[in-house]
């Protein structure tokens, strides 16, 4: 522990948590959630290799698969409120329970132990030596061990650290938040066969993912946000990155 104030500690603290959970989170927004599974824009491979890079960086030991997170994800769309649903929290009153069939639905797609009908495969991608890396126990246990080092270091009060399991299982908290909540709590723009909602219209915790009701009405635009009184904070990236041609944004006019 180095001799520092509590004041310093507790900004550090404070820094690296917000910097870890907005830069986790934004990848897989961004390159999981609107790439990989819904391929709201496209990516040349170079770039996409790039993205996977920094998807293993920012989520550390909480790493999800691009291409098994795209498939299961593309299930829930196909069957959102049905048992086939990975995650519908319609069939529970647990959000842990629910957590946990999410959990062996990703590691049944990801082992390949769990069969998807071809036509959720499509354009999905696909790296197996960043997958398997990301996925392997030694990866994940030397990011635990990072984050614990870093409290090490600058923590300067004993209940600091019960911020590391949100490092440890970044990804699983970031889930919960929408699969659950956004299901059960907030308002619909759009009446829908399931019970997706919106949990606020200015999403500035989970980059623009709590506009779930929207985004289940318009599966394949890459801005959230449909109302006047609604902002995807997503979307301004989005939109920088399909400007210096990194991306390109699909050209529909529910995007504009």
């Amino acid at each position: 522990m180095l001799n520092i104030s509590f004041s310093l500690s507790l900004f550090i603290i404070a820094s690296f948590f917000f910097i870890h959970w907005y830069a986790s989170l934004f990848m897989q927004s961004f390159f999981h959630h609107r790439y990989a599974a819904h391929m709201q824009f496209s990516i040349n491979i170079f770039w996409e290799r790039i993205f996977y890079i920094i998807s293993y960086f920012t989520q550390g030991s909480s790493y999800l698969s691009p291409r098994a997170y795209a498939l299961m994800h593309r299930l829930h769309h196909a069957h959102a409120d049905t048992e086939k649903d990975p995650h519908s929290p319609i069939f529970t009153n647990r959000l842990d329970k629910m957590m946990w069939k999410t959990k062996q639905m990703y590691a049944g797609i990801f082992r390949d132990r769990i069969s998807v009908e071809e036509k959720f495969k499509v354009k999905v991608p696909d790296w197996k030596w960043m997958d398997n890396l990301g996925h392997s126990f030694w990866s994940r246990l030397f990011w635990m061990l990072a984050y614990t080092t870093f409290y090490v270091f600058f923590a300067t009060q004993w209940w600091m650290f019960l911020l590391l399991p949100f490092h440890f299982f970044m990804g699983a908290f970031h889930g919960a938040i929408i699969n659950w909540f956004a299901h059960k709590i907030g308002y619909i723009n759009y009446p829908l066969n399931n019970t997706s909602r919106n949990l606020v219209n200015i999403d500035l915790l989970m980059w623009g993912e709590s506009l779930h009701n929207n985004h289940h009405k318009y599966p394949g635009r890459a801005n959230f946000a449909t109302k006047w009184f609604e902002w995807d904070p997503m979307y301004p990236f989005i939109r920088l990155l399909d400007t210096v041609k990194i991306i390109r944004l699909k050209p529909l006019v529910v995007n504009r």
